[in-house]
C-alpha cells in the first residue's frame, strides 16, 4: 500500500465512500457520540482489586472467585454470575464498565448484595481433560437498556463478620455487546484468555501430559479465570485475577480509544463467527494475544474484508491454533474450546522442530491465516525486540517524524508475526529481529495490504502494540526475553490515529 494508493483512497468520491459505509450498514442505527457521552459520566475512584489471596500454586483465589454464564450479553438479556467462597462468607458484587472516564478507567454501574456465599465444588477432570463447572447461580443481572457496549468487570469482595478480619477480592468479566453501526469493532481475545487459564489446579490447553500442543484437549468458559500463571516471566499481575488477559494485554487500547472519543463497540471472539457482527463496523481491531480461533471466525473476517471492512491486527500469534467451539453440558453455545490443530501458515515440520513434539500431534485444520493478516506466526515465535521503521514515507508514519532505521524500543514481543503473505500490493513497513531467550534470532515483519474496496489490513506484528498507547490506572507493563515495551509513545499513538482515521473516513 503505497503513499499513492493512500492518497487515492483518501480522495475518493462520495460514491466510493458510500461503498465502505454500506459494508457497515447492517444492524441498529449509529450513535456516533455514544462513547463520548458515556465517558463524560463520573468515573470510579475505587474499582481495582486491593486485597487478593492466591493458593500456593498461584492459579486460583478460592477465598472468592466466580465466572459468568456467557462471554457477551446484550441489553435486555440476563447474565448469571456464579460465585464460590471457601470458607463460606458474605460478599458483594460491584459491576464496573471499563473505559477512560477522565483518566479513572472505569465507572460503577450497580452493586449486588450483600449475598450469602458458599463453597462450590471443583469439577472432576472429564473427557479431553475438560474442567467444566456446574455451579449454582449466585446472582442474576439483567442488562439495562442504557448500558453502553464495553468490557465490564464484576468486583467480588467478601464482607468480614468483624472489623479486625480481612476481606478478599477477585473479578468476573463479561462483554456487553450491541448491533449498532459503529466506526470501530473492538474484538476481545477471550478465546485465548481461556486457553491459557490453568484453573483450578493446572488445566490449561498447555498442560496436557501428552505435550504443550497436544490436540483434542478442551477447556470450558464455565470456570473462573485464575491468575495468569501461564505467563510467568511475561506479566506478574495478581491484581488482575479473574479478568482473563483484558487488564494486562487489552485495556490500554480501550482506554486510548475512549480517551480520544472514537466510536467503538465491543464483542467477544465467539460473536465474530458471523460476518454481520463485523460488517456493521468500518474497522475491526484484533488486540493483544489473539491465538485461538474457530475456522468460521476466519471466514467471517475474510468476508468482512471482501466487503470493505478494514482490519487492524494490533496483536500477534493471531489466528494460529484451530479451536472448535461446542456447547456446554446444559446446551449454552460456544462455551467449550477444543484444540484440533493449527491454521495452514506454519508447517508441521516447523512445529515439530520448535516444540520438540511428534509431528502427528499437529495437523492442519484451517486455511492460511496470513491471507487475512498479511503475515503469520513464525518459528521461533516468541522473543523481544525493537519495532524498526523501514518505510518512513509510508502514510502510516505521517506526523511521527520517524526516519528509516528509527526504532521504538521493546515494542515487539513476546510473540510476533513474520513471513509476509504473497498478496498483491502488500508492503513491509517495519521489520527487524527478535531474540528468544535473549540469544535466538527471528525475523518479524509489520505489513499493510489493500483490500478490494478502498479498505486495508494492517499487521502490527506484536502482542505489545497497545502497551505504548496508554497507561490505564493500575496497569503493569509486561516483559519477556529480557525485553519490554516502555509505555505510552507518541509515535505509536500517531501511527494508530493515522490507521483509524483512514479506515473510518478515507474521503478525508
Amino acid at each position: 500500500m503505497s503513499t499513492r494508493w493512500f492518497l487515492k483512497a483518501c480522495c475518493v468520491s462520495l460514491l466510493v465512500s458510500s461503498v465502505v459505509v454500506g459494508a457497515a450498514s447492517s444492524g441498529k442505527p449509529a450513535q456516533p457520540s455514544l462513547i463520548r457521552d458515556e465517558n463524560s459520566k463520573p468515573g470510579a475512584l475505587d474499582w481495582q482489586l486491593t486485597r487478593v489471596r492466591l493458593d500456593a500454586a498461584n492459579y486460583r483465589s478460592a477465598w472468592i472467585e466466580g465466572y459468568c454464564s456467557r462471554q457477551s450479553v446484550s441489553a435486555g438479556e440476563s447474565l448469571e454470575i456464579m460465585v464460590s467462597t471457601d470458607p463460606p462468607a458474605k460478599y458483594r458484587i460491584e459491576i464496573f464498565r471499563t473505559g477512560y472516564y477522565g483518566g479513572r478507567g472505569a465507572r460503577l454501574m450497580t452493586t449486588l448484595g450483600p449475598l450469602e456465599g458458599t463453597a462450590q465444588p471443583i469439577p472432576p477432570i472429564g473427557e479431553k481433560r475438560l474442567r467444566e463447572c456446574r455451579w449454582t447461580t449466585s446472582a442474576t443481572l439483567e442488562i439495562p437498556a442504557d448500558w453502553t457496549s464495553g468490557v465490564y468487570l464484576g468486583r467480588l469482595t467478601t464482607i468480614p463478620d468483624a472489623d479486625d478480619q480481612p476481606y478478599w477480592q477477585s473479578y468476573v468479566i463479561f462483554i456487553v455487546r450491541d448491533m449498532r453501526r459503529a466506526d470501530i469493532l473492538f474484538q476481545s481475545s477471550d478465546n485465548t484468555w481461556q486457553a491459557y487459564n490453568r484453573w483450578p489446579v493446572n488445566e490449561s490447553l498447555y498442560t496436557d501430559p501428552r505435550g504443550a500442543h497436544a490436540r483434542d484437549v478442551s477447556v470450558s468458559f464455565d470456570r473462573p479465570y485464575g491468575r495468569q500463571a501461564q505467563y510467568t516471566g511475561i506479566v506478574n499481575d495478581p491484581l488482575s485475577v479473574g479478568s482473563g488477559e483484558f487488564l494486562s494485554f487489552e485495556s490500554p487500547l480501550s482506554y486510548f480509544l475512549e480517551e480520544h472519543g472514537y466510536d467503538v463497540t465491543y464483542c467477544s471472539n465467539s460473536d465474530c463467527l458471523d460476518a454481520s457482527q463485523i460488517t456493521r463496523a468500518k474497522v475491526m481491531i484484533s488486540v493483544g494475544h489473539d491465538e485461538y480461533w474457530d475456522v468460521p471466525q476466519y471466514h467471517a473476517v475474510k468476508a468482512a474484508i471482501d466487503n470493505g471492512v478494514s482490519v487492524l491486527w494490533l496483536s500477534a500469534n493471531s489466528v494460529y491454533a484451530v479451536s472448535a467451539f461446542s456447547n456446554s453440558a446444559d446446551g449454552r453455545p460456544n462455551r467449550i474450546l477444543t484444540r484440533i490443530g493449527h491454521f495452514a501458515g506454519v508447517s508441521d515440520e516447523e512445529h515439530a522442530q520448535a516444540e520438540k513434539v511428534v509431528t502427528k500431534e499437529w495437523r492442519r485444520a484451517g486455511p492460511d491465516e496470513s491471507l487475512i493478516i498479511g503475515a503469520r506466526t513464525i518459528i521461533p515465535f516468541n522473543g523481544g525486540g525493537d519495532w524498526i521503521c523501514v518505510k518512513p514515507d509510508h502514510w502510516i508514519f505521517a506526523g511521527t517524524g520517524m526516519k528509516e532505521g528509527d526504532s521504538i524500543p521493546g515494542l515487539v514481543g513476546w510473540e510476533h508475526h513474520g513471513a509476509p503473505a504473497k498478496i498483491p500490493g502488500l508492503e513491509v513497513v517495519a521489520e527487524g529481529t527478535t531474540w528468544a531467550g535473549g540469544v535466538t534470532p527471528a525475523h518479524w515483519t509489520a505489513t499493510v495490504f489493500p483490500g478490494p474496496k478502498n479498505n486495508f489490513v494492517f499487521n502490527a506484528a506484536t502482542i505489545f502494540w497497545v502497551q505504548d498507547l496508554s497507561m490505564p490506572p493500575g496497569h503493569m507493563l509486561p516483559w519477556s526475553h529480557w525485553s519490554r515495551p516502555h509505555g505510552p509513545d507518541r509515535r505509536v499513538q500517531q501511527i494508530t490515529h493515522n490507521l483509524l482515521r483512514c479506515a473510518i473516513d478515507p474521503a478525508k
